[in-house]
């Protein structure tokens, strides 16, 4: 099961090229770019592990494309791997843009569990199969 979550995410996979040429329009806006990368992509685990700081005053794309690079180096293949752009126009951080770059090769999905609760009300949760296994082994 192939994760949507942010921009593009109903397109193929997007080249470097493509990464690049959006990471230059972020930096052209003034947007600070930040990596970051998780092995539990539930939907609401927004606060994934930050890869470095965030890019604030980075005038080129090549500087973020290293930063990507040495995360790949470390996380691709077990990690989902996403790349963020904030606007602090207003005077506070907004989400500009938000797209995967990385994936594992195998995603296994989520499950959707229901359950009878007080009142005879029928809750829904997501539950990812990832999370079955221990951090750290979700995708090994």
């Amino acid at each position: 099961m192939r994760i949507t979550q942010g921009t593009f995410s109903f397109l193929p996979d997007l080249t470097d090229d493509q990464i690049t040429a959006q990471v230059q329009y972020c930096l052209d806006h003034g947007w600070a770019v930040n990596i970051e990368y998780t092995d539990d992509p539930h939907p609401r685990n927004t606060y994934w592990e930050m890869w470095g700081i965030p890019m604030f005053d980075v005038p080129d794309a090549a500087g973020v494309m290293m930063a990507l690079k040495d995360c790949r180096t470390a996380h691709a293949g077990s990690n989902y791997i996403r790349m963020s752009a904030f606007d602090s126009t207003y005077g506070w951080e907004s989400l500009r843009l938000s797209f995967i770059t990385d994936r594992p090769a195998e995603e296994p999905g989520f499950a959707l569990e229901r359950q009878e609760t007080r009142g005879r009300q029928i809750a829904y949760t997501t539950r990812s199969y990832a999370a079955l296994k221990p951090e750290g082994e979700r995708y090994a």
